[in-house]
């Protein structure tokens, strides 16, 4: 939790129910540490400094690769100081940001992404219904091909072109004609010498 923000004792309640249920979502495919409240149990280094989001998603191998970083907001922290002081920095981090909105803060969630150029990997609206917490994807960011990719696809692009273009019957045609008008040449030249010995 942000130290500029103090929620009211029902939302951080519901803020750490929401955060529990994502860890168990997450949990399949991932190794999920967990900050709830002001608890700083999963660190991650953002330059010189260092950040706790809500989740941290880290690789199941030895290495512990960050994955992406997961924050829930309530209704009461979805603002413009929550967005500087926490949102920036993590969608800066080398892994996908995943932000967490009630429903009806979708929109506010966008309009801050926007203006402070926050670019969110998706957001995602969440919503009680009974006891039960139901999560929509509402925004997905576009990412970039990597650059490996970007490069082999210039070359086969190219390659495929090159291709096409050779298999044209016109060009075809106008090779083949070549080597005959040579052909034919060289047998006039032949027949004319004869002739001049004749």
């Amino acid at each position: 939790m942000s130290p500029i923000l103090v929620r009211p004792v029902r939302e951080q309640l519901e803020h750490d129910r929401i955060i529990r249920l994502l860890k168990t979502k997450w949990r399949r495919r991932y190794e999920v540490g967990m900050n709830p409240a002001a608890e700083q149990n999963a660190p991650v280094s953002s330059g010189t400094a260092v950040v706790y989001p809500d989740l941290v998603l880290t690789s199941t191998d030895r290495r512990h690769k960050l994955q992406g970083v997961i924050e829930v907001e309530t209704g009461e922290s979805v603002n413009h100081l929550e967005a500087l002081s926490q949102w920036v920095s993590y969608s800066r981090l080398p892994a996908p940001f995943r932000l967490y909105v009630p429903a009806g803060m979708v929109d506010v969630a966008r309009r801050l992404c926007e203006e402070n150029q926050i670019l969110a990997s998706e957001i995602w609206s969440y919503h009680s219904v009974a006891e039960e917490v139901r999560f929509t994807l509402v925004h997905k960011g576009k990412e970039p091909p990597p650059p490996a990719a970007r490069r082999t696809t210039r070359p086969t692009q190219y390659a495929a072109a090159h291709r096409k273009a050779s298999s044209r019957p016109g060009e075809r045609s106008v090779r083949s004609k070549k080597p005959r008008a040579t052909r034919v040449r060289a047998k006039t030249k032949k027949a004319r010498g004869r002739g001049s010995r004749g």
